[in-house]
């Protein structure tokens, strides 16, 4: 690879911006030798506007971005991800793809095995892996003095973004996103519960359709069964209120300690309660002070990346941790066709 390294975006939308914006906070543009390459979306008008902001430049076609990049983002519709993987692959570039990874758990297992048999870096967009407050809410869950887990409650509410600042209407159309909440949104949500309590072992899930986009739920509830023990729930909805953007709540219940978070993904509060009485929380400033060292110092994933790609070395969360999370998403699905049948995972 070239002393510079040339990154290249598929989409232009909220999601795009969103990674843009964070690599231009990371430094790694300086310190990496980051070049802005071609950018290509499907609207003009939205490729320009993200090129004249951001430095990229328009490309005709989204071929001409990939010859003419090192590494790529892919930030399109669930459904256009397989195909422009396997173009990414083709080239041997290094690839960062959003998630969900596919519209369905066996063609994600297809990119994933893809991606891994080139030997290219690869990473998803799983952002919340670099949260400071849920890295802090891992440690407090793993110290011993905690005990074990017992229990999580993960509530997780949005108005449904085809309305309001994400503006995409494509994920109404089942053809284009597979499914609705839980697998556009809450696929972030099955991959911290599996990162704060451990692997899941069997779940039951039950959804529902109240704006009538055919094929995507904007209500689903599982129970779930980790392999260590602890049992929990998952509620995730989309509604129209738009006076709540993007909330979650989790409760851990540990043998001696209870960890709450709320309030923002990254930056808490997180609080917790012990047996003996102690009480503590962490929130802003002070949150990141505790849970920077957690994350070698960085909380940036788009930084992270190119580090990654720049030093020759996997990136995380990669390829196949999204597949895991896509499993159990798809065990959801089969059980609520089924009228929240238990359904266990392989393995």
């Amino acid at each position: 690879m070239n002393h510079q390294l040339r990154i290249g975006f598929l989409g232009a939308g909220l999601i795009a911006t969103y990674h843009s914006k964070s690599l231009r906070r990371s430094g790694v543009e300086t310190t990496h030798g980051v070049v802005r390459a071609g950018v290509y979306d499907t609207d003009v008008a939205r490729a320009k506007a993200f090129a004249a902001s951001s430095g990229h430049h328009v490309c005709a076609t989204e071929d001409e971005v990939l010859d003419g990049c090192d590494a790529v983002y892919i930030c399109t519709w669930t459904s256009e991800h397989p195909r422009q993987v396997a173009k990414a692959v083709q080239r041997g570039l290094a690839i960062f793809c959003e998630k969900p990874l596919a519209v369905s758990t066996e063609i994600a297992e297809h990119m994933a095995a893809q991606v891994v048999g080139a030997g290219l870096t690869n990473q998803v967009g799983l952002v919340l892996r670099r949260s400071l407050a849920y890295n802090w809410a891992k440690r407090l869950i793993d110290d011993p003095a905690a005990g074990r887990v017992m229990s999580v409650v993960f509530r997780d509410d949005q108005f449904i973004p085809i309305q309001g600042h994400y503006a995409s209407t494509w994920r109404a159309d089942r053809a284009l996103v597979g499914a609705g909440t839980l697998i556009e949104h809450s696929i972030h949500d099955v991959d911290m519960l599996r990162f704060l309590v451990g692997d899941i072992e069997r779940v039951s899930a039950n959804t529902a359709n109240f704006h009538g986009h055919d094929g995507i739920e904007d209500v689903a509830s599982a129970t779930i069964g980790f392999r260590n023990g602890a049992i929990g729930s998952l509620t995730s909805v989309w509604h129209d209120n738009l006076a709540r953007s993007s909330l979650r709540r989790v409760e851990v219940f540990c043998e001696r300690r209870h960890v709450v978070i709320e309030g923002d993904d990254w930056y808490g509060p997180v609080s917790w309660t012990d047996s003996d009485g102690t009480t503590g929380q962490l929130d802003g400033d002070a949150l990141e002070a505790a849970a920077l060292p957690l994350l070698d110092g960085s909380m940036n994933p788009d930084g992270e990346f190119v580090r990654a790609v720049v030093e020759g070395r996997a990136a995380h969360p990669d390829f196949a941790t999204a597949v895991e999370a896509h499993r159990i998403v798809g065990a959801m699905y089969r059980s609520a066709l089924a009228g929240g049948e238990l359904v266990r995972l392989d393995g």
